[in-house]
C-alpha cells in the first residue's frame, strides 16, 4: 500500500470560471494536475458529496436528493472513508451539517457553525492535530468543508429572492459582484490553508484534492437563482486540482466526473475494491496524471427542480447526460427535452432537440439507461 495522507478541501459552491480567473487558483494550477472539465453528479451538496465518497451515482446508492441522506445503501456501497479507516487511517471531517457526506468510517465528525465559526483558524488547528498524528506514524484522512460561499448565498439570495424573482434576474452584474466577493474570501481561505499545509510539511506525505461540489447561478437562466433547479454547465462544471509531489503539473481537458475521485484515490493508495460491495460507477483517473489515456466517460447528472414550490421534490425531475461536445437534458416535470452543442453554444442557449442531430438517439439511449435505478 502507498501510505499517504489524504486531504480534501471542498469549496462549497465554487464556480469553475471564478477559479480560472483567480491568481491564487492559478498558482495552485501550476503545482497540480488540474481537470478543467469536471462534471458533478448533482448541483447540490448532499447528493453531490455522497456520489464523491461512494464513487457512485445516487440512482444506485439511494442518495439522489436533498431528502435522501438516510436512504444511502451502506450495506451495498463502501465509502472512501471506510476503506481508509479499515487501513488504519485516522478519519476526520469538519463540515457544514451532518447530512452532507456518509458518516460510515469516520473517527470524528465535527459540524461547524457556518454563520459564526472562523474556518481558517479552525482548519489550521486541525492540520496541526494531523501533523501530531503523522509524527506518531499514523496516517490520516481530513475533509475540510469551506461553507462561506453557501452561507452568503443563503443569506443574500435564497432568503431574499425566489426562483422567479425578476429583480434578481434583471441584475446580473450585481449578482456577479455579490458572488465575486464571496469567492474572494474563499481564495483567501484556500491560500491560508495551503500555506499552512506547506509550513507544517504535510505536502510531502499527502495527496491533496481541492474541489467544488457544484457552481452557483448569477442569473444565467431564469428560474434558478442559486443551484439545484437545472442541469446547466454553470452549476454542473466544477473545478478539480490534485496536488502531490509525485505529479508533474498539468491541465487535463478531458471530461471527467466527480464519481471518479474515490476510485482514483484508492488506485493511488494501491487499495483494491472490496468485492463484498457493489462496484462503483467511477473509474480511476491515475493514468491521466502521467500523461496516459483513459476512455472518456459520459457524465450523468440529476436534480430536483422545485418549480413554484418552496422545497425541492423528494425525487429528481431534471436529468442530463453530457459528453465534451453535447448535452441532452430531460425535464420530467413537463416532459420537455433540450439538446445543446457545447462547443458551438457553451451557454446552452440554442435548443437543438428534434432538429435531426445524429447524436440525439445515442444520448437518449444513454440517458434512459442511466436513469434506471439498479435494484
Amino acid at each position: 500500500m502507498n501510505k499517504k495522507n489524504i486531504i480534501i478541501i471542498m469549496i462549497d459552491g465554487g464556480r469553475l470560471d471564478s477559479a480560472q480567473n483567480s491568481k491564487i487558483f492559478d498558482t495552485l494550477k501550476s503545482k497540480s494536475v488540474f481537470f478543467s472539465q469536471t462534471i458533478t453528479y448533482s448541483p447540490h451538496t448532499i447528493a453531490a458529496m455522497h456520489a464523491v465518497f461512494s464513487g457512485t451515482y445516487g440512482t444506485r446508492t439511494g442518495t439522489n436528493s436533498y431528502w435522501s441522506t438516510f436512504k444511502f445503501k451502506k450495506n451495498r456501497f463502501k465509502t472512501l472513508t471506510e476503506y481508509l479507516n479499515e487501513n488504519d487511517y485516522y478519519t476526520h471531517a469538519d463540515l457544514i451539517n451532518q447530512l452532507v457526506v456518509p458518516k460510515q468510517g469516520f473517527d470524528s465528525f465535527i459540524i461547524h457553525d457556518e454563520l459564526n465559526d472562523d474556518l481558517t483558524k479552525n482548519h489550521k488547528e486541525l492540520l496541526k492535530k494531523m501533523l501530531a498524528l503523522q509524527q506518531d506514524k499514523k496516517n490520516f484522512f481530513l475533509y475540510l468543508h469551506y461553507s462561506k460561499i453557501h452561507t452568503g448565498i443563503m443569506n443574500e439570495v435564497l432568503k431574499v429572492y425566489d426562483n422567479n424573482s425578476k429583480e434578481f434576474f434583471d441584475n446580473k452584474p450585481k449578482n456577479k459582484q455579490r458572488y465575486d466577493v464571496l469567492f474572494k474570501n474563499a481564495e483567501i481561505y484556500l491560500k491560508s490553508i495551503l500555506d499552512e499545509i506547506n509550513n507544517l510539511g504535510l505536502e510531502k506525505d499527502s495527496l491533496i484534492l481541492v474541489m467544488s461540489d457544484h457552481g452557483i447561478s448569477i442569473g444565467e437562466k431564469f428560474g434558478e437563482r442559486a443551484y439545484g433547479a437545472f442541469c446547466y454547465d454553470y452549476t454542473l462544471r466544477t473545478f478539480t486540482y490534485f496536488l502531490s509531489e509525485e505529479f508533474t503539473s498539468n491541465e487535463v481537458r478531458q471530461q471527467i466526473r466527480t464519481i471518479d475521485f474515490m476510485p482514483t484515490i484508492l488506485d493511488y493508495l494501491d487499495l483494491p475494491f472490496d468485492n463484498n460491495y457493489e462496484k462503483p460507477d467511477g473509474v480511476s483517473l491515475m493514468p491521466l496524471f502521467y500523461g496516459e489515456s483513459v476512455p472518456e466517460q459520459i457524465a450523468y447528472s440529476e436534480t430536483g427542480n422545485p418549480l413554484d414550490k418552496k422545497e425541492p421534490p423528494k425525487e429528481p425531475n431534471t436529468k442530463s447526460v453530457r459528453t465534451p461536445k453535447w448535452k441532452l437534458i430531460l425535464n420530467q416535470h413537463d416532459d420537455s427535452r433540450e439538446l445543446y452543442n457545447l462547443e458551438l453554444d457553451p451557454n446552452e442557449e440554442k435548443n437543438l432537440f428534434g432538429k435531426g442531430e445524429k447524436t440525439e438517439p445515442f444520448l437518449w439511449e444513454k440517458l434512459e439507461k442511466l436513469m434506471k435505478v439498479s435494484d
